[in-house]
């Protein structure tokens, strides 16, 4: 039986969001047949795991306990202490780390670092497309558009964003689901909304803001070498902007259209850019690109290389078809697993090139 770690929570804003897609994915991957481990990345940086992990309630009112506390050591986890007893081999790992130290890449080179096969996308990627004024420009990069914008740091001023003019959205530049969003229609509310952002990030993104757009969603993974592209979803807000309580929360019911009514050159358009950022990138695991479309333009908004559900949804309604879904990205990973490559030592510590260096004279 393969052990699969599921990894959520993390030091993030959206860590609530988190632990249910993490508990969701466990579950369907435990109803697949894998033996699951399920593990808690806290806020205190530590990692937690214990069977009752696999159920959302039990962090309701949950506090790390050192009982749970584990550890990486080469392709296993262990109690953390001593002695370092085994709790499981991995034999792969799936990131459902919204956000902040999961979703940034620091979670991917952990698991990199302690030769843990990941169905999840790599630390470069993931750090990239963690900020959105790199993702910026490296869908620039790939000539795919995106919106005039400007990246504006803490105790700067707001002379870049004036250039762009407005009206203006106000994004701290590491943030997900709708977080520390504002729109700024006036260099006042600019100041506003920049005060706000900068209390949760020290960058932040301030991008035209387009009053027509729609939101629309196509996501992406690999399978057997081939890139797999979902059909595009249009969401739609009650508001200017899609909110977090209309991603999320109960009191605001998700309103989509999935495939979305759009052109076929649209709609072919986006899925392209999908394949496009995928590919040259050398993407692994399952991400998802937002785009906004306004008339018959398209533009790359940004990448979350952790999406919510992990984008099971965009490929099926059904659970079995989610449990499939997640099934091929694990299945996938161990499969495609690299291989580490030749370290070469140069031998120059052996040599004479720093006989005459200071402080490095032979005796």
């Amino acid at each position: 039986m393969k052990t699969i770690a599921v990894f959520f929570g993390g030091k993030s804003n959206e860590r609530e969001i988190s632990i249910i897609t993490g508990t969701f994915a466990a579950n369907l991957l435990k109803g697949a047949g894998y033996r699951v481990v399920p593990v808690y990345f806290g806020e205190d940086r530590l990692f937690y795991t214990s069977p009752e992990m696999m159920r959302v309630d039990y962090f309701r009112t949950y506090a790390p306990q050192r009982k749970h506390a584990v550890e990486f050591q080469t392709g296993r986890l262990v109690r953390a202490g001593k002695p370092k007893k085994t709790v499981a081999q991995i034999d792969c790992a799936l990131n459902c780390c919204h956000g902040g130290m999961g979703e940034d890449g620091t979670l991917s080179a952990l698991l990199r670092y302690h030769s843990i096969v990941s169905a999840s996308p790599d630390t470069e990627v993931s750090a990239v497309f963690m900020d959105k004024t790199l993702s910026k420009i490296a869908a620039e990069g790939l000539h795919i558009p995106v919106l005039p914008s400007a990246a504006l740091h803490e105790g700067e001023g707001t002379e870049g964003a004036a250039a762009v003019g407005f009206p203006l959205i106000v994004k701290p530049a590491r943030l997900g689901s709708s977080i520390g969003i504002k729109i700024a229609q006036t260099e006042e509310e600019l100041e506003k909304a920049l005060e706000y952002a900068y209390r949760l990030d020290d960058t932040v993104l301030a991008e035209r803001y387009l009053p027509d757009k729609r939101d629309i969603n196509c996501a992406a993974y690999r399978k057997d070498g081939a890139i797999i592209v979902s059909e595009c979803e249009e969401v739609f807000s009650d508001g200017d902007i899609l909110t977090f309580s209309e991603k999320y929360e109960g009191g605001g019911e998700r309103r989509s259209a999935l495939p979305a009514d759009l052109d076929k050159k649209t709609a072919e358009k986006i899925k392209d850019c999908v394949r496009k950022l995928y590919g040259a990138f050398g993407v692994r695991g399952v991400v998802r690109a937002d785009f906004l479309v306004s008339g018959k333009e398209v533009y790359f908004n940004e990448l979350n290389t952790v999406p919510g559900s992990l984008a099971c949804y965009l490929f099926g309604e059904k659970l079995t078809q989610a449990r499939a879904f997640l099934c091929e990205l694990v299945e996938d990973a161990m499969r495609s697993r690299r291989e580490e490559k030749t370290t070469v030592c140069s031998g120059i510590l052996n040599t004479a090139v720093f006989s005459g260096a200071k402080s490095c004279k032979r005796r």
